[in-house]
Parts: C-alpha cells; structure tokens; sequence
C-alpha cells in the first residue's frame, strides 16, 4: 500500500489548489491559478502539471477554477465535477470530464474519492475526503455551514485542511461592506474559527496526525486566530497546527 501525502499551492481568496498523492497517483484539488502559476507552485513542490492523473473541482468561483480549462487542455488532464458545477463554470473546454455525485465514491487509479455535498453559494458545490485504503485525508473549505452530512463524512480522519476563513469580530470590525459581511457569515459562506472548532469538537480526532487552517481571509482573521482556536479543541500547542498560506502554500505532509 502506498502512502499517502497532500500539500497545497496556495489556499485564500486569490486563488486555491491542492495536491494529494499516493504512488503514482496525484490529483489536484481546484485549480485557481493561472497555467504559468500553476507550474511555478508544483515546481517547488517537485511536480509538475505533466503528472497529474487529475483535477477534482470542488465549485465554480473563480478562485478555484481559474486555471482549470487553461491546466487540463495543456497537459491532457482529465476532470471530475459535480453536474451543478460544470454548468457554471465560463470555459467549459476540457478535454475529459467526469460528473459526480454528492455521495458516491469513486476511484482514481490507486486514490479512492468520496465527494461530500455542503452548502456554499455555488450552484452544486462538493469537497473531498480522499483514502488509499487505509489512511484518509479530508479537504473541507468553502463552506457555510456544516450538516450532519459534513460531520459524518469528516470524522475519523488522518488529517484535514479545514477552513478557517473568518474571525467573526475581525469581520463585524473589519472594512467589507454590511452586504459583504453578511454574506462570509451567512449559511451559504465561509466558516469562521469557531466553527471549525465546533467541527472537530463534534467528531472523532483521534486518528488526526495533521490538521492544517485553510481558506484564510487576508483582511479578516490572522493564521494565529485560526490556530488557536483549533488547538484549544484538540488540546495541543497552536504550532503544532499548520497553515496552508495564500502565497507558500504548504509543503508536503504524509500520513503516515
């Protein structure tokens, strides 16, 4: 069994993608950057967009999909989606697609994929928790809520890249308008520090050898709100939490 690694080129409202890789196998989670950007960020992570068996695509905002179309005619790479979600998207010219539903894995070469449905304000938004088998790795951001649904398909992970998009007072302080504000805090928008907590609070850690803050806002929270917050929950030193930066991302991390 090969194990099982993940890492991120970049994560924030400017653009966001992921990697997770077992054996041979690598997937891309979104695809928010530019085709030049994308191959810079996979260079410093000793890849390239040539050995990706494929793109994930969580929802249709331009943070996670400004690459996409560009990446996948470039180098062959095909794509998986909800039905909601492709309709959305602007360039609709790849190559290869899939259409998934919420709920119902599948199987990309040596990494099981199940798309988990959660409420956003996209058209048919989806995450990911994927497995080799034995380790499972969890992507969960851009979302405003978490249901049931959410707390059952993300309990007894080995890691997790869990949004931490907003402090809520750094938000009601902070210089978007009361429209903007209400939008990031509603049912269909980001989850705040505390409600990432609330997440891990409500399932089961104990497997969790990584977790790491994603989706940070630049104007609305700091990488050490985030991590405390989670670190008070799982009763660790908030350093041992990692964060996936807007413009490092984050380096590889296996699950061991």
């Amino acid at each position: 069994m090969s194990a099982l690694r993940f890492a991120s080129l970049g994560s924030g409202s400017r653009g966001n993608a992921t990697l997770v890789e077992c054996g041979a196998t690598l997937l891309m989670i979104d695809c928010g950057f530019s085709v030049a950007e994308t191959e810079v960020r996979m260079a410093r992570l000793e890849r390239s967009p040539q050995d990706l068996s494929g793109i994930l695509v969580t929802h249709e905002h331009g943070d996670h999909v400004a690459g996409l179309a560009r990446v996948a005619r470039a180098f062959d790479v095909p794509v998986w989606l909800s039905k909601g979600t492709r309709a959305g998207l602007k360039d609709r010219g790849i190559p290869v697609v899939t259409e998934i539903v919420p709920g119902e894995p599948f199987a990309v070469d040596e990494i099981e994929v199940t798309p988990v449905g959660v409420i956003h304000d996209a058209r048919e938004p989806t995450q990911y928790v994927l497995s080799n088998g034995v380790h499972r790795v969890g992507v969960l951001t851009d979302v405003g809520e978490v249901s049931p649904e959410v707390s059952a398909a993300y309990a007894a992970l080995d890691a997790i890249l869990l949004e931490c998009n907003h402090d809520l007072t750094m938000l009601q302080n902070g210089p978007y308008n009361n429209r903007l504000k209400k939008r990031v805090a509603g049912r269909y928008g980001h989850l705040n520090n505390g409600q990432a907590a609330d997440l891990l609070r409500s399932v089961d850690c104990s497997r969790l050898q990584h977790v790491v803050c994603a989706h940070i806002s630049e104007k609305n929270n700091t990488p050490e709100l985030a991590r405390a917050a989670l670190a008070e929950v799982l009763g660790c030193a908030g350093d041992w939490v990692g964060t996936a930066h807007q413009s490092r991302g984050l380096d590889w991390r296996e699950v061991a």
